[in-house]
Order: structure tokens, then C-alpha cells, then sequence
């Protein structure tokens, strides 16, 4: 790799990083929040608790970066904050022509995973029970509010579509063996649904943290999450990583609102 090559990655990766990098952050500061001092390990402070529990993200958005940092400009995936630190180009003339689409499938993949939910709701009613009991609070509900935005509509997106649908597409690519063509089609969706379903597989452990997990529970979390996994995966691969991230931030309003209102119906 020549200089001007390590210099592009370097810049490449570490604008992705940086990116990433808030969405840590208010995973931390949730985490020192709501944890109670009952389960912070007695050779703990809190404080250190809440700072530890970044080390695994923050190993997963580095390598994630650097693996997209490497991956995927030579797959064609787009990303304008790349293109700002390496060409100069402005982000927002680009991006802005893919916000309403990004808005639209946002809002439109939120509304199907409400009712995909609804639909197999008879199937998990016995599994939820006992989460379902408690609605929350109006407080926990907006703590987590930024972790929805910065960690999921940012950092997931640099996780999930920058690094590993990058890496299965780059994959895909190599081992079809015609890289004057480019991903084909076929590989492109390949990568959109590994990396879909390995978002549903990420949220099983923030879900087995509160309630016993079921094969019936485990399909329905996967599922869900695959479904928004798939719109996202989709604008990555034919907008841009910001219409991905975009998207995923978008997907989330409704679901605040959807929270919100069962606080109130609770209270």
C-alpha cells in the first residue's frame, strides 16, 4: 500500500471512528445512569463500571471502521464523510438529495416492524409477560433517547453496514472472481441480509438481560430487527452510508412516540 493509499485509509477510517464515537458515549452515560449500585461489582466505582462497559464497543466500531475504511470503496459503497476528509467534498449538497427517501423508508420500516410485531405477537405473549408488565418510565424512556439516535441510527450503522456488510460484499466480490465488474447484484444482497441478520442476532443480549429468551423469541427479535436491517442495508448499498444512518435515526421516532404513549397509558 503506498503512502497516498495509507494516507486515504487512515483518513477514512478515522473519520468513521470519530463518528462513532457519541453513540459510545451515551451508551456509557446510560449505563451509569440506570445501573443500580446493587449490581456494580463490589471492586468497582460506578463510575468505572459505566467506563468499562465501552471497551467491547469500542473494539467492534474500530474494527469495523478499519475493515469499511478498506472495503468499502472498493465494493462502490458510498459514504459522503469519507469523500468530505478525502476529496474535500461537500456533504450535505449529496446527502440532501437522498434525505426524503432516507426519511420515508426510515418511517415506512418502523411502521412495518410494528405490525410484523403485532402479527406475532399471540406467538411470544407467554415469553414478553413479564417485560410487558412494566411499561417504564417517562424518565427511562427519554434517558435512552440518545442512545436510540447515536448509538443505533450511527455507531450499528458504522458496526453493521460500513463494516461487516462491507466486508461480506468485499468477500463475495473476491471469491466470484471478476473484480473489473464489481459486486454483482446477487452479492450485494447477500451482504444486505448477512449483515441484516447479524443486527437481529446483536439485540438478543440487551433482550436475554430482561426476560428468559425462547426459540419463539429469539425468531421474532431476529426478524424484526432484520426487516430494518434490510432497509438500511438496502440505501448503503444503493444511496449512501449517511441515508443508512439517516434512515435508521428516523426509524426510531416513531418507536420513542410508541413508548411514550405506553408510559402514559400505564401512569
Amino acid at each position: 500500500m503506498g503512502d497516498t493509499a495509507r494516507g486515504s485509509f487512515a483518513r477514512r477510517f478515522g473519520a468513521t471512528f470519530a463518528a462513532g464515537l457519541p453513540g459510545v458515549a451515551a451508551l456509557v452515560a446510560w449505563v451509569y445512569g440506570t445501573t443500580d449500585a446493587a449490581d456494580v461489582p463490589v471492586e468497582l466505582t460506578a463510575t468505572t463500571y459505566a467506563v468499562l462497559s465501552a471497551v467491547n464497543p469500542l473494539l467492534l466500531l474500530a474494527a469495523s471502521c478499519a475493515v469499511g475504511a478498506y472495503a468499502a470503496p472498493r465494493v462502490g459503497f458510498e459514504s459522503h464523510l469519507t469523500r468530505r476528509v478525502e476529496r474535500g467534498d461537500a456533504v450535505w449538497p449529496r446527502l440532501r438529495e437522498e434525505v426524503r427517501l432516507a426519511v420515508g423508508l426510515g418511517l415506512a420500516g418502523s411502521v412495518a416492524v410494528v405490525l410484523v410485531d403485532v402479527a406475532l405477537a399471540p406467538f411470544v405473549a407467554q415469553d414478553l409477560a413479564a417485560l410487558g408488565a412494566d411499561a417504564g418510565t417517562l424518565g427511562g424512556v427519554l434517558a435512552y433517547v440518545p442512545v436510540r439516535f447515536l448509538y443505533g441510527g450511527v455507531t450499528e450503522e458504522l458496526l453493521l453496514r460500513y463494516g461487516v456488510m462491507s466486508a461480506v460484499a468485499f468477500a463475495g466480490w473476491r471469491l466470484r472472481g471478476s473484480p473489473a465488474a464489481g459486486p454483482s447484484r446477487g452479492v450485494a444482497w447477500a451482504a444486505i441480509v448477512v449483515a441484516a441478520a447479524l443486527f437481529g442476532v446483536g439485540h438478543l443480549p440487551a433482550l436475554a438481560a430482561s426476560v428468559a429468551l425462547t426459540p419463539a423469541l429469539v425468531a421474532r427479535t431476529v426478524l424484526l430487527n432484520a426487516v430494518a436491517g434490510v432497509v438500511f442495508g438496502w440505501l448503503f448499498w444503493r444511496r449512501s452510508l449517511e441515508a443508512a444512518v439517516v434512515a435508521h435515526a428516523t426509524f426510531h421516532v416513531p418507536l420513542v412516540l410508541l413508548s411514550l404513549a405506553q408510559v402514559a397509558l400505564a401512569a
